[in-house]
């Protein structure tokens, strides 16, 4: 049903864009990638916030500074590296969890545990993604043009086939 108050133009757009972006986000690692995004800012955030509860006021800046900003930064990158370069998830993915583990003693405990959570798992989620058509329909990770290269060899086998006529190594 539509909504009285929204021309039909717009909505037709809408559900165009709706639809575009629901392609684009299955064709990549996108939940990984905001996971991993989401878990730089809050790594860059605390060390240079002053957190206040009523009047006791909490500031978290100590030497983790530069550091807390570095690995933020390389978190977010590796975020956006994941939605817009997606064959490199393996590497994104790998950093994101050895960053989001070296964030635990060098940037204020991976941003509270607020990072490092986040980062890990979406670099989890980064190397476990696979597009939909690259593993074969039974669940092999072996590539079908990969069976169809070595289907014509006829070298040697460790297991050759029983023999046809039913002799001794038939069983």
């Amino acid at each position: 049903m539509r909504n009285p108050t929204v021309p039909a133009q717009w909505h037709d757009a809408l559900s165009r864009t709706g639809r575009r972006f629901r392609i684009w986000r299955d064709t990549r690692p996108f939940w990984a990638g905001l996971s991993t995004l989401s878990a730089g800012l809050p790594i860059m955030y605390f060390p240079y916030a002053h957190l206040t509860w009523g009047s006791v006021t909490l500031a978290l800046s100590t030497t983790a500074g530069a550091a807390s900003l570095v690995i933020g930064i390389l978190l977010v990158v590796l975020g956006l590296l994941l939605w817009f370069q997606h064959n490199a998830r393996i590497f994104a993915g790998i950093a994101a969890i050895l960053l989001s583990l070296i964030a635990l003693p060098l940037a204020n405990f991976g941003g509270l545990f607020l990072g490092t959570l986040p980062g890990l798992i979406g670099g989890s989620l980064a190397c476990a993604w696979a597009a939909d058509g690259s593993a074969s329909s039974h669940g092999n990770p072996v590539a079908t043009g990969h069976e169809a290269a070595t289907a014509g060899h006829d070298g040697p086998t460790l297991f050759p086939a029983a023999p046809a006529d039913g002799g001794q190594h038939a069983r």
